[in-house]
């Protein structure tokens, strides 16, 4: 049974997993290398929790208790008796295999391992370790406390139990999962990331402006957040990562990035991140 949480990476997505994780009760231990990494992303955690409490969504005393639950560490080694541990640091394969490495040799044998990954082969990841069958993918979607999708990723070799068990830990963290084979994208960003270089094709085309094109997709099909700006909140560079991966195994034009994508991620307009998108956020 899955008591205890060691959670590698306290970014965007990595803080989101520690919050859900250690608002549903789990003891949580948040890791990472660089101690101004690990400081910002509690301190995320923590505004996020000041914003719900002044919603009346939230309490102090809940606040208190999530914040209690999430341990701080910089050293791999004290994940060793955790039950899961979920990766979710940047977007590299090396940088990811050398993770695993790591928490392969001092985990304890129980221990299940997954990669927050929404790109890179499980199985590739996996290979790495000695626990292939305890090794899986759990895909969560940002915001993390917000959304409620988790795609639990079976590799060739993952067992049945691990399947079962990261499932119904992934449920008790109020989310719905879905099962996914391994292939690159899963199901959301193989069928997402399309759709997203389609609307940007269509913009460097002169279809339509960014606003017009955002406005029409909202409008006209319902979606909450239009193609261009749901790209800048991805991030440019991140979607231009995952078009690359998808082309290089699919070998498929439809996933090849548009020139005027890797001119702007050239430029240095990342999204809403960097302030500069297919919109300005510098004002906002």
């Amino acid at each position: 049974m899955i008591k205890k949480i060691g959670v590698v990476g306290c970014g965007q997505m990595g803080s989101g997993i520690i919050q859900v994780a250690a608002g549903a009760g789990y003891q949580v231990l948040a890791n990472e290398a660089s101690e101004v990494f690990l400081d910002k992303g509690l301190a995320g955690i923590a505004k996020r929790l000041d914003k719900a409490i002044e919603k009346g969504k939230a309490t102090a005393e809940e606040k208190a208790k999530i914040m209690g639950n999430i341990v701080r560490t910089n050293e791999l080694e004290e994940l060793a008796d955790c039950d899961l541990v979920i990766e979710a640091i940047v977007e590299d394969i090396n940088a990811k295999k050398e993770i695993f490495q790591a928490l392969d040799k001092v985990c304890k044998a129980e221990t299940i391992l997954a990669s927050n990954t929404s790109s890179i082969p499980i199985g590739d990841l996996g290979s790495v370790t000695k626990r292939r069958d305890r090794f899986v993918g759990l895909h969560f979607f940002n915001p993390v406390p917000v959304m409620k999708l988790v795609e639990v990723v079976r590799a060739l070799d993952t067992s049945e139990n691990t399947i079962q068990s990261v499932k119904q830990f992934a449920e008790s963290l109020g989310k719905t999962t879905v099962a996914a084979k391994d292939t690159p994208g899963f199901i959301v960003n193989v069928l997402l990331i399309p759709y997203l270089l389609d609307a940007i094709r269509q913009y460097e085309r002169g279809l339509a402006s960014a606003l017009d094109i955002d406005n029409a997709m909202k409008l006209g099909c319902g979606h909450p957040m239009g193609p261009l700006t749901l790209t800048d909140f991805i991030g440019l560079d991140t979607t231009l990562f995952i078009a690359d991966i998808f082309f290089n195994e699919f070998k498929d034009d439809h996933y090849a990035a548009p020139p005027l994508l890797r001119r702007m991620v050239a430029a240095g307009y990342m999204g809403m991140k960097s302030g500069r998108g297919f919109f300005d956020y510098s004002k906002k």
